[in-house]
């Protein structure tokens, strides 16, 4: 089926909709979704191919799961998981760099390197404050 007769039908309803009173736009929570947003650009289950951004399963870089459209009648070999960890800079430009050479869906490459920097910077260690001793007077 095309993606625009599927949005069409998911569009309303499905289990990863997130509604909420006072909220134009309901949220999404389906796989591969980079901005959570419920909308046909950003959706993970329409389109023949698809970005999601993930964390890695040691909380050491990030995973990235895409779709390939070559397979999409084996549900099974059609996503491919790829980790990146070599470090944060070299990580965001492979990222980078694999969405630009494979031509993939190149209206997703700055979500999915802001998903991405997010990952990473939610994996960093939080820095302890700084305490300051109290002055005696005497």
């Amino acid at each position: 089926m095309s993606s625009h007769l599927v949005w069409s039908i998911i569009r309303n309803n499905n289990a990863f909709l997130l509604k909420k009173r006072n909220i134009s736009k309901p949220f999404s929570t389906e796989p591969n979704n980079l901005t959570n947003v419920s909308s046909y650009r950003y959706n993970g289950l329409v389109h023949k191919k698809s970005v999601g951004i993930v964390d890695a399963p040691d909380k050491k870089g990030f995973t990235v799961v895409y779709k390939k459209s070559s397979k999409q009648n084996k549900p099974r070999q059609s996503t491919v998981k790829r980790t990146f960890k070599s470090g944060p800079r070299r990580s965001l430009h492979k990222l980078k760099r694999l969405l630009e050479s494979n031509k993939y869906r190149t209206d997703l490459t700055k979500a999915a390197l802001r998903r991405a920097s997010a990952v990473l910077s939610s994996q960093k260690p939080i820095a302890a404050k700084k305490t300051t001793k109290a002055k005696k007077t005497e």
